[in-house]
This record gives C-alpha cells, sequence and structure tokens, in this order.
C-alpha cells in the first residue's frame, strides 16, 4: 500500500536530528533542464548492456551469496577507493541472466568505506542490504516502492545551499532500519552507536555523511524502475572490499 501525506510535527523534530547526524546530505538540485545531456551520457546503457551476466560484476563470493535468490534487481555501488569519496552506480536487470540496464555517476561517505558503519564515521557501510521504501520532499515520481512525500525530509536551511534539495527523492537502503516504514524514522534496531539513515539520495558532487548520492534523473528511473515485486537490493563498497 502506498504512503503518502505529511509527517505530524512531533515526528519532523525527530527527523531533523536524525538527518544532521545521519545521512548528512549531498546534492543539489539543477532542475529538470540539468537532467538532460549529463544524464543521457552517463546514463545510457552501453555495450555491456547486451552481455549475458551470470553474476554482479567485480563482486566476490562473500557478498555475491548474500544477494537473495529471488532478486532480480541490483544497484551495485562502486566505489574508487576505501578512503575515496567517489562511486559509480550501476543498475542490474535479471530475467534469465543479469544485464546492465544504466549507469550514473555518484558519491559516498566522506572518509570512504567501512565493514563496520558507525555514527557519525563520516564513512558508507559495505555490504548487501534491501530496499523497500522511498520518499522526499517532491512528489511522487511514479516510484514502484512505497514512496511517503513528506516535509519532514527539507534539509536544514543553515547547511549550504547547495545542499537544501538532498533529500527531494531518497531511498532507503534498509542499513539498521525498520522496513515497511518511511525512510526518515528514526527507529534503529541495532542501536544508535551503528549510524542509521543510510539512504540513495540526490547528489550535489562531493561527498556525503555516509549515504549514496547520484543525479536527479537517475533518482528519478530508480524510483520508477525498483520494483517490491523484483526484491531489488543494493550490493556496496569499495572496489577491493567488494571483490574480497
Amino acid at each position: 500500500m502506498r504512503i503518502a501525506g505529511v509527517v505530524r510535527v512531533a515526528a519532523a523534530a525527530v527527523v531533523s536530528s536524525v538527518l544532521l547526524t545521519s545521512c548528512g546530505g549531498s546534492g543539489d538540485d539543477d532542475g529538470d533542464a540539468g537532467d538532460g545531456g549529463g544524464a543521457r551520457k552517463a546514463g545510457r546503457a552501453d555495450a555491456r548492456s547486451a552481455e549475458n551476466l551470470k553474476r554482479i560484476p567485480d563482486v566476490g563470493d562473500r557478498l555475491q551469496s548474500r544477494i537473495p535468490k529471488n532478486s532480480r534487481q541490483v544497484v551495485a555501488v562502486y566505489g574508487a577507493g576505501r578512503n575515496s569519496a567517489d562511486a559509480t552506480v550501476v543498475l542490474y536487470t535479471k530475467s534469465a541472466t543479469w544485464k546492465k540496464t544504466r549507469s550514473w555517476p555518484a558519491h559516498n561517505g566522506k572518509k570512504g568505506w567501512t565493514p563496520n558503519h558507525r555514527e557519525n564515521d563520516k564513512r558508507s557501510p559495505v555490504g548487501v542490504f534491501t530496499l523497500s521504501d522511498a520518499g522526499g520532499v517532491l512528489a511522487d515520481p511514479g516510484a514502484r516502492l512505497p514512496y511517503t512525500e513528506s516535509a519532514a525530509f527539507q534539509a536544514p536551511h543553515y547547511w549550504p545551499k547547495t545542499h537544501w534539495h538532498d533529500f527531494d527523492h531518497v531511498i532507503a537502503i534498509d542499513y539498521n532500519r525498520v522496513k515497511g516504514t518511511p525512510p526518515n524514522d528514526p527507529t534503529r534496531p541495532q542501536g544508535q552507536s551503528k549510524g542509521g539513515s543510510i539512504w540513495l539520495h540526490m547528489d550535489h558532487g562531493s561527498g556525503t555523511s555516509g549515504c549514496v548520492s547520484l543525479s536527479k534523473s537517475g533518482m528519478r528511473y530508480l524510483l520508477r524502475t525498483l520494483d517490491p515485486k523484483q526484491h531489488p537490493v543494493v550490493v556496496m563498497g569499495d572496489k577491493a572490499a567488494l571483490k574480497s
């Protein structure tokens, strides 16, 4: 069932605190005009799209085995290095075999990656996580995942102006959160120290506090494509960690 509406004021106060200490933001909205040439160039399926892949490329057995057998959509986040904020997001879809569908330049945590994410470490968690819920400040663009539209996602305006549109659209990464709740639900089953509010969200051209950020057009494409019936997951980490 699709979730919509504005979160109550009390909840908004809690959410604002969570956003400040976790996701931290990375992404300005260049407008629809900015979604054009760059998105087409980065997002267009390349020659590898025609390949029939038996597994997700450059992902070792350890993480490959954690991809659910029934998953037909994988968002792979290939970090440039353990201490780098630069990454590439690739969407793979499966019928009989995997195919590369789209790819986008992206960013991850300002300090890179970690297999043991902690609150405020400025690193993105390495691993395989389900993708269950979405939302944002802006109206639902046609998401297949349950989408919560709420002003409570708005980034604080004391942040740099380039960050104000970070959370126009977000997809919750199911790290230390409760599935089936809005992305800004502050509940953290593993405790506060393990961090949380790790999202896919809008990019402004530099690292985040732990989330993965990409273009507005990329976010809209993922929202319209990721389907709960296909059991989508994200496989994310720096290249060395992914291969290990």
